[in-house]
């Protein structure tokens, strides 16, 4: 009887044990965004990139799906044509970034600071902007956001 329960707890707890924090499919080019700021189509889906200083960083073509950079400064970044559907961008700084041609659905910008960023040609849809402070900045169809 003691032997059958060891087995069963083993079983219950070891998708505990396995599952972990979500991590880039690639962990050396999160390192290498993080020491260079360049990392021109790196695969970061994925990645906690929480609180990280990304100023001016190149992340052109990136893959960002579902990668958590709230509370990120990404002034001056480039992010042309990456994908960022599903990530968040919680409180996220995006002063004069470049997001065009970007895949932006379902972002989540709760919070975020968005100032003079180019959005043109980006995809935008169910993006969540609720308290967002957007200043010169096309975002949505049609919509023009100077608060």
């Amino acid at each position: 009887m003691m032997k059958r329960n060891s087995i069963a707890a083993t079983l219950l707890v070891a998708p505990l044990l396995l599952a972990g924090p979500a991590l880039a499919n690639n962990p050396e080019q999160v390192k290498q965004l993080l020491s260079t700021g360049q990392c021109f189509q790196c695969d970061l889906s994925g990645a906690d990139l929480t609180g990280a200083h990304l100023i001016g960083a190149d992340l052109r073509e990136a893959n960002l799906q579902g990668a958590n950079l709230s509370h990120v400064n990404l002034e001056g970044a480039d992010l042309t044509g990456a994908n960022l559907t599903d990530a968040n961008l919680t409180a996220a700084f995006l002063t004069n970034a470049s997001l065009n041609e970007a895949d932006l659905d379902r972002v989540n910008l709760t919070a975020a600071i968005i100032n003079t960023a180019d959005v043109s040609g980006a995809s935008m849809e169910d993006m969540i902007i609720t308290d967002a402070k957007i200043y010169n900045t096309q975002i949505g169809v049609g919509g023009s956001y100077d608060q």
